[in-house]
C-alpha cells in the first residue's frame, strides 16, 4: 500500500462521532508547517483562503490552480490533505470525475464536492443531477488502491435555502451515492445538527462559526470533524490591516510584539 493510500485510510479513521478531529484550513506552504508543527492531525485547503493569496475572491480560481495549490500543501506536510474543490469545477459528471483523478495524482488524502452551481439562477444543483455528481466522484475517488476520502457539501444553508428538510434528503442521497463524510455548512443550532447527525450513517462535518456550539458541545451532538473554512486566512489579513493602520494613522509599533511571537512560532515550524 502506498503512503498516499496509508494516509486516507488514516484520514478516514479520524472521523469519530463524537471524538470530533479539529481540521484547519491553512491557505499556503507556512500556514501548512506552522498548523502542523501545532499537533493537528489532518489539514484541509480553503478555496476562499487560497483566492485571497491571488487577490480574488472565491470560486475565481480555476482547477488548475485548485489542484497545483492542494498539491502545494500536501508536498509540505506529512499529513493527510483533503482540498476544497468546490463544484469539481464541472455541472457534469464525467467533468467531476476528471477533477478527481486530478486531486488522486495531486497526492490527496480527501476531497469534497459541493451541490452549488455557481449559477445565481438556480444556485443549488437540482437533486437527481446533484447526486449523480456525488456518484461520479464516489466512483472515482475508490476505484483504485487509494480511497480518497470524499466529502459531499449540501449548501442550502450558505445560499438563503435554510431548509433542513431539503439538506437531510440531501445528505442522504449524497451518502447512498457513495460519500464517505458529509457537510451542510452553515449549521449553526444544537438542534439542526442533531438531527443532521442522527439522521445520516456517515460522519459529519461542522463548520466553526460564531453562534455555533463550542467544539465540546459539537462532541456531544455526535459530529465527527469540525473545520474553519477561510476563517483562520481571514483573521491573519484583519491582523495585517491592524498592522497596518497602527503604522499609518498613530506612528507606533504594537505590532511587533505579536509579530514577534510569529517569528517564534515559524523558525519552530519551519526548522
Amino acid at each position: 500500500m502506498t503512503g498516499q493510500a496509508l494516509k486516507a485510510r488514516h484520514f478516514l479513521t479520524l472521523h469519530r462521532p463524537g471524538q470530533p478531529l479539529l481540521i484547519p484550513n491553512p491557505w499556503d506552504a507556512g500556514s501548512a508547517k506552522l498548523l502542523a508543527s501545532l499537533g493537528f492531525e489532518a489539514l484541509a485547503t480553503t478555496s476562499s483562503g487560497f483566492a485571497a493569496t491571488l487577490g480574488r475572491l472565491d470560486y475565481a480560481v480555476s482547477r488548475e490552480e485548485a489542484i497545483g495549490h492542494a498539491r502545494t500543501i500536501v508536498e509540505a506536510v506529512a499529513l493527510p490533505v483533503s482540498a476544497d474543490l468546490e463544484n469539481c469545477f464541472a455541472d457534469e459528471p464525467e467533468g467531476v470525475a476528471e477533477t478527481i483523478r486530478r486531486a488522486l495524482d495531486a497526492g490527496l488524502a480527501g476531497c469534497s464536492i459541493e451541490d452549488y452551481s455557481g449559477d445565481q439562477r438556480t444556485p443549488i444543483y437540482e437533486l437527481e443531477r446533484a447526486r449523480e455528481r456525488v456518484a461520479a466522484a464516489a466512483e472515482a475517488a475508490h476505484a483504485g488502491d487509494v480511497q480518497l476520502v470524499l466529502t459531499a457539501r449540501a449548501e442550502n444553508h450558505l445560499r438563503d435555502r435554510p431548509d433542513l428538510r431539503d439538506t437531510i434528503a440531501r445528505l442522504k442521497a449524497y451518502a447512498e451515492a457513495g460519500a464517505d463524510v458529509l457537510y451542510a455548512p452553515g449549521l449553526a443550532s444544537a438542534q439542526d445538527i442533531r438531527a443532521v447527525v442522527e439522521s445520516v450513517q456517515r460522519p459529519v462535518n461542522v463548520l466553526a462559526r460564531p453562534g455555533a456550539p463550542t467544539v465540546s458541545e459539537l462532541a456531544e451532538l455526535g459530529v465527527s470533524r469540525i473545520s474553519v473554512g477561510g476563517s483562520f486566512a481571514f483573521d491573519a489579513m484583519a491582523a495585517l490591516v491592524d498592522a497596518a493602520t497602527e503604522l499609518r494613522d498613530h506612528g507606533t509599533y504594537g505590532f511587533a510584539q505579536r509579530a514577534a511571537r510569529g517569528v517564534k512560532a515559524a523558525r519552530e515550524a519551519f526548522a
